[in-house]
């Protein structure tokens, strides 16, 4: 068995052309393993997020090789890595990104919705999963009724609830204060890390690095070095 969900060899990511061409990843090499909660860090302006967006999916790398999951997503067609990224990829994004007309529930399950599950069928577990999150109060409240922390709560159940093999999370707690910040990493790492799976983090926030298993530090479009961090909550 496969025991890396990611593994990126010499991954090169650049805009542009010509003189125009701005090289954003310059050759990184990453292994994500499963069952870990892994920290991407660095100062802005260094390739973390455009690092997570090629991981996901959502850009191509510009050269290099890149298995996820054990599949070269960036040689897939397009639909094929939409169908992809459907049944394998979680999102957790910076800000929440909940559809203000949905409820709680309603918000969590979207992803089962785009996987043609029942209506019905899809709340109910997606209410389910939001009690597991402490929200079971909270499933018919909309976004707008919702705290920060819970808001991001919701964002997690969003993200878990096909039960996919690779969470990938921006920023989770950059609009959270430090106590909701550890709170929801707390429960992120109770719920979400299994055997089976990998959570992949960006984040500047260096009062939550206690809750990663490794820590990858980049450093203008590289990855300079890897350290073990025990994931003690």
């Amino acid at each position: 068995m496969n025991t890396q969900a990611v593994v990126c060899n010499q991954v090169l990511k650049s805009f542009g052309a010509g003189e125009d061409e701005v090289k954003v990843l310059r050759g990184v090499d990453l292994t994500v393993p499963l069952g870990e909660m892994t920290f991407l860090v660095g100062p802005s302006g260094c390739g973390k997020t455009t690092l997570l967006s090629v991981i996901a999916g959502l850009l191509n790398p510009t050269g290099g090789d890149l298995h996820v999951l054990g599949t070269a997503l960036h040689q897939l067609k397009s639909s094929k890595a939409v169908e992809f990224r459907r049944e394998n990829l979680g999102f957790v994004f910076q800000q929440f990104n909940l559809l203000p007309a949905l409820t709680a529930a309603e918000n969590a399950a979207v992803p089962l919705l785009a996987a043609n599950w029942p209506l019905k069928k899809a709340v109910e577990k997606a209410k389910t999963l939001l009690d597991e999150l402490g929200l079971g109060s909270r499933v018919n409240a909309r976004p707008n009724q919702l705290s920060g922390g819970q808001q991001q709560r919701v964002a997690f159940a969003r993200a878990l609830i096909h039960d996919p093999k690779l969470i990938v999370c921006d920023e989770p707690t950059s609009a959270l204060d430090e106590h909701t910040g550890h709170y929801v990493m707390e429960l992120l790492r109770k719920i979400a890390v299994r055997p089976e799976r990998a959570v992949l983090v960006v984040t500047h926030d260096n009062r939550i690095y206690n809750f990663a298993d490794r820590i990858a530090h980049m450093n203008d479009g590289l990855v300079t070095h890897v350290e073990q961090n025990g994931g003690m909550n």
